[in-house]
């Protein structure tokens, strides 16, 4: 099912016993997304075959996007990640496009077709009759499944209690072009300023997750308070230049960062086809610059910090103020686009005609437009596939989530109950 094994991603040597606060980072991709919980169901098998204790094994949670939900969710729930990482798996097992979006034909008519329309021949149309649609897709629907999902009046008590330190939630400004990390915690920890990205000390709710989520022209944008005023939020994937570093202000030493696609993918050049590209084709394309990309550059930005810091002495290395992150990166083997491919028919034929009108069409080897099909295909089929590939991409990673927590396998637990007892 996996490809070759990718190469560890490991850019510090590994303690003999993992030590500092580790942090987490779940990244964008709409319906991508439930490959993290794959993995993280499989980080909670490897936890429980080494004997570790039920607890959180992240101090610092940072989400983006669809990676926001998942992490909120697994906040919430601090005090017990077994249960909590089930519960995350039970909802996305059972995944439908109507728990995220109104995918019945009406609803079609008055979100997906007007909005169609604009993009099209909106320019005359307007010069008639004032329309304005938000969306191409109407997700008023995920807000009562975050409720069900996300208990964020928990945190105050998880952080009081030491379950976690942060909770953080980025999103991007449509009024001021800013990008802004929305956070809470027990600590008194300063917000950040950086060219273009901010942080904001908040008290974080279903409307920031909506926000982080809320994929550019497919989901509507949602009006958040920011400082004195108030802004229009979109996606948090969207000019994201440095993804891992609210985790890294928020305290975390070591990162664990599970991405949603490509950069442990199969190499080689692909091509769907040889014509002009459909609006279809292109869109996944933007998709995946807006997700994919920026996480790449920023692991490869922490290599040369972290190759740089070992050549320095160390006192040269205590007068500067960077310091070396340990991180972990789990990502696909497999080309999610392929994958979604072999599932377009499961979305409702309401949303598969509205995807047609923009070139996604066929299944499988035949599909077109499988990228932006990858990102809106919340249905089960797809979902449980996704997570399947994240439990076996990092099962055959085991070693290397061992070594990160620090844990002991199994093997080498009995090997020195052996010792002890010859």
């Amino acid at each position: 099912m996996s490809a070759a094994l990718p190469p560890r991603t490991i850019d510090s040597d590994a303690p003999a016993a993992a030590s500092g606060t580790v942090g987490l980072l779940l990244t964008g991709g709409g319906a991508r997304a439930a490959y993290q919980v794959g993995v993280l169901k499989s980080i909670a098998r490897i936890a429980r075959d080494c004997g570790a204790a039920d607890v959180n094994p992240f101090q610092v949670i940072t989400g983006t996007s669809a990676g926001a939900i998942n992490a909120a969710a697994l906040a919430c729930q601090a005090d017990h990640f077994q249960g909590a990482v089930l519960e995350i798996a039970d909802v996305w097992r059972h995944m439908h496009a109507a728990q995220v979006y109104r995918a019945d034909s009406l609803s079609m008519i008055r979100t997906g077709a007007p909005w169609l329309t604009m993009m099209s021949i909106g320019w005359a149309v307007n010069r008639w009759r004032r329309i304005k649609p938000k969306s191409l897709l109407d997700n008023s629907p995920l807000q009562a499944l975050l409720h069900r999902l996300v208990q964020f009046e928990r945190l105050p008590m998880l952080m009081a209690q030491g379950h976690l330190r942060a909770l953080a939630v980025t999103a991007s400004s449509y009024s001021s072009g800013q990008h802004v990390t929305f956070y809470e915690c027990e600590d008194d920890l300063p917000p950040w300023t950086r060219s273009q990205r901010i942080a904001v000390r908040a008290t974080l709710s279903t409307q920031h997750l909506l926000a982080s989520a809320a994929i550019p022209f497919v989901f509507p944008a949602v009006n958040l308070p920011l400082v004195d005023d108030t802004e229009w939020f979109g996606d948090g994937s969207m000019r994201q230049a440095a993804p891992i570093s609210p985790a890294v202000h928020l305290g975390a030493e070591r990162v664990l960062i599970i991405g949603a696609g490509r950069m442990h993918e199969p190499p080689g050049r692909r091509t769907e086809s040889n014509g002009y590209p459909s609006v279809a084709q292109i869109a996944g394309h933007a998709l995946s610059n807006i997700f994919l990309d920026a996480l790449a550059v920023d692991i490869e930005r922490l290599q040369r910090i972290n190759a740089t810091l070992r050549l320095l002495s160390p006192e040269a290395r205590a007068r500067t103020p960077l310091r070396p992150i340990e991180a972990l990166v789990i990502s696909p083997s497999q080309r999610l686009d392929d994958l979604a491919a072999q599932h377009i028919d499961a979305l409702p034929v309401a949303v598969r005609t509205l995807l047609r009108a923009v070139g996604v069409s066929g299944q499988g080897v035949m599909a077109r437009g499988g990228a932006l099909a990858s990102y809106l295909l919340f249905e089960s089929d797809y979902t449980k596939a996704l997570m399947a590939l994240g439990v076996a991409d990092t099962q055959a990673r085991r070693q290397d989530v061992i070594d990160f927590f620090g844990w002991r396998s199994a093997l080498g637990q009995n090997t020195a109950r052996q010792l002890a007892s010859a």
